[in-house]
């Protein structure tokens, strides 16, 4: 399907638009932050080509004239069970950031989760509403970082953390490499030129002032592009284990999720240690080029521990249908990253609203035209393994 040139927020109908709207808006050494991968960036393509590898089968003839969508994620409750997941540095793509999006997420009535490399703090986002919550921790070398990070979150009323387990160490990503945007960012005068041609975000960007990690932001950040990118790089652990996500855990005694799982033995040592949930993941493609997409690998996962801890599907969804396929493969729930910073670059918190209406709405009509009447009578009994002149003939 070609891709559509929409001008504005009501010319969007799906994802794909809502990226290319993104595209026309961001500059494009910041669009290819947000859309590239690692390395030849196979296992970001194959996040989206592997829902294509099954097929729905519909159940005709049963009465869906009222659908419910609502479930209950990491101890909240949500009105459909697809979330935001914690993305870092949700200013790049528009000055409201993660404020933007906590409030549609709490619009949407589903969870919302704020990146330990936010761009604004815990605190602000907490108070932009009051829907369900949770914070992603990192593993760091100084164990106090995440113990104060843990209580101000007890404290801002955050009800569940996620530990993200595929970051020890940073992804090789080339189209980052190429535009001087890695951590820490080093911008040379073609990249600057570049934003310099979206006057729009430019000067959104630069009424709002200098760009700032908050929950890592050191004493003395001068000479930082972004406030706190020394920090990160410099404390993320190669040596956590284990033993140090058992320890995070214990000290919360809540919901927690292990995320980047893409492997039974993995998983079963997350419910092991005390996880409440895991989510399948490979960082969007973005860590380690050559994994599997979480699709390919949520079957087995499900069916190892799912009578343990609640399986979660990151990476991929771009249509109500993904999701839907999701669930009958044994996920509770899915969480997005791209398709609402799509919605965010291309219209602020309207265009996240956007993203999430698009999801929602999809996933609505795909359980009506399944034969299925709430999110909790999914089974597999809805898929097929796609043959191969189906998958000549990919939907997009």
């Amino acid at each position: 399907m070609k891709e559509s040139c929409p001008r504005n927020l009501s010319e969007c109908y799906s994802i794909l638009d809502l990226r290319a709207l993104a595209r026309r808006r961001l500059p494009a050494p910041v669009f290819d932050y947000l859309d590239g991968g690692a390395e030849t960036e196979w296992s970001a393509r194959r996040n989206l080509s592997a829902f294509n590898d099954v097929t729905l089968i519909p159940q005709a003839l049963v009465d869906v004239s009222s659908v419910r969508t609502d479930t209950e994620v990491l101890g909240q409750k949500v009105s459909w069970p697809v979330f935001c997941a914690p993305t870092g540095g949700s200013r790049l793509y528009h000055p409201e950031g993660e404020l933007a999006v906590a409030r549609a997420a709490a619009r949407s009535g589903t969870l919302y989760g704020l990146s330990v490399a936010a761009t604004h703090d815990l605190e602000s986002v907490s108070a932009q509403g009051q829907g369900p919550r949770l914070f992603q921790l990192l593993g760091f070398k100084d164990a106090e970082i995440n113990r104060t990070l843990i209580e101000r979150c007890r404290a801002a009323g955050y009800r569940a953390l996620c530990l993200t387990v595929d970051a020890a160490v940073r992804g090789k990503r080339e189209r980052e490499l190429r535009n001087g945007m890695g951590i820490p960012p080093r911008l040379s005068w073609a990249t600057v030129a570049q934003c310099m041609v979206r006057p729009g975000w430019f000067w959104g960007q630069a009424r709002r002032g200098v760009f700032r990690m908050h929950h890592l932001e050191p004493e003395d950040a001068s000479g930082e592009l972004v406030a706190g990118t020394r920090q990160l790089a410099a404390q993320l652990d190669p040596r956590f284990s284990w033993s140090d996500a058992e320890k995070l855990i214990q000290l919360w005694n809540g919901p927690f999720a292990i995320k980047g799982i893409l492997s039974v033995g993995d998983a079963r040592r997350a419910a092991d240690i005390g996880a409440t949930a895991v989510i399948v993941s490979n960082h969007g493609g973005r860590q380690l080029d050559g994994v599997p997409a979480p699709f390919d690998v949520l079957p087995e996962i499900a069916s190892a521990v799912g009578d343990r801890v609640e399986v979660i599907l990151d990476g991929g969804i771009r249509r109500g249908a993904h999701a839907l396929k999701a669930l009958a493969r044994g996920a509770k729930a899915c969480s997005i990253g791209r398709p609402y910073l799509y919605g965010l670059a291309a219209g602020g918190e309207a265009g996240v609203t956007k993203a999430l209406d698009i999801l929602k709405s999809e996933l609505i009509v795909a359980l009506q035209l399944c034969g299925r009447a709430h999110v909790g009578a999914i089974d597999s009994a809805l898929l097929r393994t796609a043959s191969s002149v189906e998958l000549a003939r990919p939907p997009s």
